[in-house]
């Protein structure tokens, strides 16, 4: 597999061109021009404006879609942080492409392709399957609690398998993108992440994942707090591939490459969410411009995400109690794109229907 540099990401990142605020104006007045009360849709409005600034000003468009549920194992599994064991992210991906999994059901029934892609899961190479990438970088990360995930070239290297990701997707004319992620115990680095990129409290970020009960979340909470002091030297660095590196996974990593990547083609991304916002997270920190092209998908029902949503500044579009992962919000915020996109470009406005707009 390919090495990369700092450079290359920086040249990446440069590429990533900043929404035109401008634009906002064009696209609300042709909303307003809608046979319907100004405003009368809501976010569904918001939604369609973002689309047509992150489009360059072009109608916006959300299909064809596209979820990658990227995989990872990680060594932080030994504190016993999880309700499941290790070989449950093996066992889950092998049911992601039998079709048996919630994020398999959620993206047939919204009309969106699901790829899945090993980018560090224990073990050897999987079956080959037409939906499945293999391009496992390593086995799995190291554990955190006791220092750094992985190396600065094993994380360039899932960055920018993200970023080849999208530019794949791209070539093949999707033009929205979906964040999904499977790994066991990958509720603790994204808690880590979030408190050494926002300062935040672990005893107020950790919760439940899987599954675990109320002493195994003061458990998970210790552990947290463990990893945060081993990689104290990288945190103080306030470098954000320093810290997704010291903190991350690879699966983790991958993702905040795929935002950037969206971002840099003009792709929507919808991030789904615990572990798919921490690598949203990491991708705003290296690459700020990537908010005017994502769209938070849901408010994860993780006890901590409504901080973790009040420090990045944004709103999650669903409100469904939902903390399963694997892409299943992204899969439902898709829905809601596709409606937005479809407002904005097939009703009728008041002179097509000889409607007295009241002006």
């Amino acid at each position: 597999m390919k090495s990369y540099s700092r450079a290359d990401l920086e040249a990446v990142i440069s590429s990533v061109a900043e929404v035109d605020a401008a634009l906002e104006k064009y696209a609300r007045a042709h909303l307003d021009n809608l046979t319907k009360p100004i405003g009368s849709l809501g976010r569904l409005e918001d939604l369609a404006v973002k689309m047509y600034m992150a489009s360059g000003g072009n109608p916006p468009k959300s299909d064809p879609a596209r979820i990658y549920a990227i995989a990872g194992d990680h060594g932080v599994n030994a504190e016993n942080v999880s309700f499941f064991t290790q070989e449950v992210t093996r066992q889950m991906v092998e049911n992601f492409l039998r079709g048996g999994a919630g994020i398999n059901v959620l993206a047939n029934t919204s009309g969106v392709e699901l790829l899945v892609v090993d980018a560090g899961c224990a073990g050897g190479p999987f079956p080959d399957h037409s939906n499945l990438i293999q391009r496992k970088i390593n086995c799995g990360t190291a554990n955190i609690s006791k220092g750094p995930a992985m190396t600065e070239e094993d994380c360039l290297k899932a960055i920018f398998l993200g970023i080849d990701l999208a530019d794949e997707a791209y070539s093949e004319g999707i033009k929205t993108l979906g964040t999904g992620e499977m790994g066991v115990s990958n509720t603790t680095p994204s808690t880590a992440l979030y408190c050494a990129f926002y300062d935040l409290d672990p005893k107020f970020v950790t919760g439940p994942g899987g599954g675990i009960d109320a002493e195994g979340i003061v458990r998970k909470t210790g552990v947290v707090c463990n990893s945060l002091i081993a990689n104290k030297d990288a945190i103080k660095t306030g470098d954000p591939l320093t810290i997704l590196t010291a903190l991350g996974g690879y699966e983790i990593a991958a993702l905040a490459g795929l935002i950037i990547g969206g971002a840099k083609n003009r792709q929507m991304v919808c991030i789904d969410g615990f572990i798919s916002t921490a690598a949203y997270a990491a991708a705003c920190k290296l690459c700020p411009a990537v908010s005017g092209y994502s769209v938070l998908s849901h408010a994860s029902a993780e006890p901590g995400y409504a901080g973790v949503v009040k420090a990045l500044g944004r709103r999650p579009l669903l409100h469904l109690d939902m903390r399963l992962g694997e892409g299943s919000g992204a899969a439902l915020s898709m829905f809601m794109l596709r409606a937005a996109a479809n407002i904005y470009n097939d009703m009728a406005t008041f002179d097509d229907a000889g409607v007295d707009s009241g002006n």
